[in-house]
């Protein structure tokens, strides 16, 4: 193996699915830039591949073309081949090039940054077609893995193509960013020893971006890497944002405006409000734009309890374009010393609160194995009610609505040492519950649930108040 696969165990057993198939298989592979689809493809069938191309950005067919006969040069030893005229020569090439191999065993040809090679009068998505449905799907020992960060693209094209590829994807894999424990398992890994707290402010930071998370140095705090990383001049995260987008969507500026006005509103905004924030003339295309966002992994809908999915919530909840949004961008200070500074401020903890709570929403499966009711069926939401003259406004972290008649009201806060509950403060969540069930008029148990970096202080004072208290060692527990 090139290096231990860290995680990813659900998606390792897909793929040794595959290996033991006995029929062809076609794999489609999608997820954020950096996320690791590639070097978990490369690993995994390290042994099987036969055959890789990866498309070239904004590169014509003619470049292209040429790029697939030198990928084949290269794996057939052979010398270099002319660029075919068109797609279905090079598929034609391909094939000839398999044939022999894939009567000796399982073989796999993997295509990277597959929407890259597609272009609207190119024809190789309609060739890649042709090549499947009349050779390749009749071929026992050949496993094609295809693979691109526009998630949108390769869910639109390929998963739910209507035409040549309907229905012929055998398997797919959504390649999710690292929970926190398996961030803590990549980071030790590398030999990189960080306490809990630090894990998790770097994961405020950058998410469980493998990529990002390499830059890591051993013996490192998170704030010294957090000041490496994003502020001096060479830091990989101090202008990744722009090539983030630009490298998924075409007119990406449109997408960036909804995350700023994302950014700018940590509780969320419905469809209607972030046409109104965005400043578009009309809703024509946001949900296009919505769901492209979504299936990159950058926003996430939410649906209120009680309520329809036209009325979702939408948050951002990539961890790094909140993190440059509010503290990199159109910022004066940059350089040593910049994040030890920033950590200190208001806006520091508004956005730190902002984090933990996305993180938190993130790991339901965890928590809900710290409250002793992961096999319990359930639902998570969120809840907001605006300020009236009868009741103030009133903004639910997360809800975990479960069948056995329970309501789990979480309230979610990130501190530095253990949080203390305030009178006011206790006063305050009582009324949450209250203008809650008045609102919903629930029937069901209503347990108010704290979720704190280090839990609660002083819980004993107000014994009728919280039902649980959670810490961040929850979020560490992996989910198998």
């Amino acid at each position: 193996m090139i290096e231990k696969v860290i995680g990813r165990e659900e998606e390792k057993e897909i793929m040794l699915d595959i290996l033991h198939s006995e029929n062809a298989e076609l794999l489609a592979v999608y997820g954020r830039r950096r996320v690791g689809k590639t070097f978990l493809i490369r690993n995994f069938f390290e042994e099987q591949i036969v055959f890789e191309f990866s498309g070239i950005h904004d590169a014509n067919t003619k470049t292209q073309l040429e790029n697939f006969s030198l990928a084949l040069s290269t794996y057939s030893g052979s010398l270099p081949l002319s660029a075919p005229s068109n797609w279905l020569n090079g598929f034609k090439m391909l094939t000839n090039y398999l044939t022999p191999l894939l009567k000796k065993k399982k073989q796999v040809i993997f295509f990277d940054e597959f929407p890259w090679i597609h272009s609207p009068r190119s024809g190789f998505l309609q060739a890649f077609e042709n090549f499947w449905n009349s050779w390749a799907v009749k071929q026992s020992n050949l496993i094609v893995v295809i693979c691109g960060s526009s998630a949108s693209w390769m869910i639109q094209k390929v998963v739910n193509n209507r035409g040549g590829l309907h229905n012929r994807v055998t398997k797919k894999i959504r390649l999710l960013p690292f929970t926190i424990a398996e961030t803590e398992l990549f980071l030790k890994s590398r030999n990189i020893k960080l306490d809990r707290y630090q894990v998790l402010q770097l994961y405020m930071v950058m998410g469980g971006i493998p990529h990002y998370l390499k830059e890591i140095k051993k013996g490192e705090s998170t704030i010294k890497a957090v000041d490496r990383i994003c502020f001096s001049k060479d830091g990989l995260l101090l202008d990744e944002f722009k090539n983030l987008y630009d490298s998924l969507f075409d007119n990406a500026g449109n997408h960036q405006v909804i995350i700023r006005a994302l950014a700018k509103k940590g509780s969320g905004l419905t469809r209607q409000e972030i046409i109104a924030a965005s400043k578009f003339t009309s809703g024509g295309g946001v949900t296009r734009l919505l769901d492209e966002l979504t299936e990159s992994g950058f926003i996430t809908p939410y649906i209120p309890f009680d309520a329809t999915v036209k009325n979702s919530i939408y948050k951002l909840t990539d961890e790094y374009s909140l993190f440059y949004i509010k503290f990199i961008e159109n910022k004066k200070t940059s350089g040593k010393g910049t994040w030890i500074k920033y950590s200190t401020g208001n806006s520091w903890r508004v956005w730190s609160g902002i984090a933990f709570e996305s993180i938190c929403m993130k790991h339901v499966v965890q928590l809900k194995r710290a409250l002793g009711i992961e096999g319990v069926y359930s639902e998570t939401s969120v809840w907001r009610a605006r300020n009236t003259a009868e009741d103030p406004g009133v903004q639910i972290d997360l809800l975990i609505d479960r069948q056995d008649k329970c309501i789990n009201l979480c309230e979610i806060k990130f501190s530095i040492d253990e949080f203390t509950l305030t009178k006011k403060y206790a006063m305050e969540l009582q009324q949450k519950e209250t203008v809650f069930r008045s609102h919903t008029q629930t029937r069901k148990s209503i347990f108010l649930t704290m979720i704190s970096t280090h839990g609660i202080k002083n819980a004993d004072a107000f014994p009728d108040l919280v039902q649980n208290d959670i810490t961040m060692e929850a979020l560490f527990k992996s989910e198998s």
